[in-house]
């Protein structure tokens, strides 16, 4: 999967080919007609409120797509990039920026382990802990020794 670019309809289509869910059952619970979500397969983009109405209905968290690309993708704010914002200048709620989930893990490990990429380029490009992508590597290598 390409989570630099993210082509929500497509990704939605699939996921409505898995499921088997029925054209009258979609139109219904979105409230459109079949036109309009025919248009959304094509489209590589969705309103945010329409996206978590498909979040539902599928069952499939979308937005955590886009979670996973900040976490590839986004550009350190500054220096001090770990270090929490005051409670007091925002009034949205505050994240971590690492949300490194079991599919973000597999993902680098997989370009580590099939040498698409050295571990060097995985610290480089997705901005990766060293310690944490050898810590990684040391508890998945553990854990696929023990599965033989």
């Amino acid at each position: 999967m390409d989570l630099k670019n993210i082509n929500i309809g497509t990704l939605i289509e699939k996921s409505l080919i898995e499921r088997g869910i029925e054209m009258d059952r979609i139109c219904s619970f979105l409230s459109c007609t079949e036109k309009e979500v025919l248009q959304m397969y094509k489209s590589s983009h969705i309103d945010t409120k329409m996206l978590l109405r498909w979040s539902k209905l599928l069952e499939y968290d979308f937005f955590r797509l886009y979670s996973q690309h900040l976490v590839f993708y986004s550009p350190q704010a500054s220096m001090n990039y770990n270090q929490p914002i005051a409670k007091s200048s925002s009034l949205l709620p505050q994240f971590r920026k690492n949300l490194y989930t079991k599919e973000i893990i597999e993902f680098v490990l997989a370009k580590v382990n099939k040498k698409e990429m050295t571990k060097n380029q995985v610290i480089n490009e997705y901005k990766i802990p060293k310690t944490t992508l050898y810590k990684w590597l040391q508890k998945y290598r553990a854990v696929n020794n023990n599965v033989i």
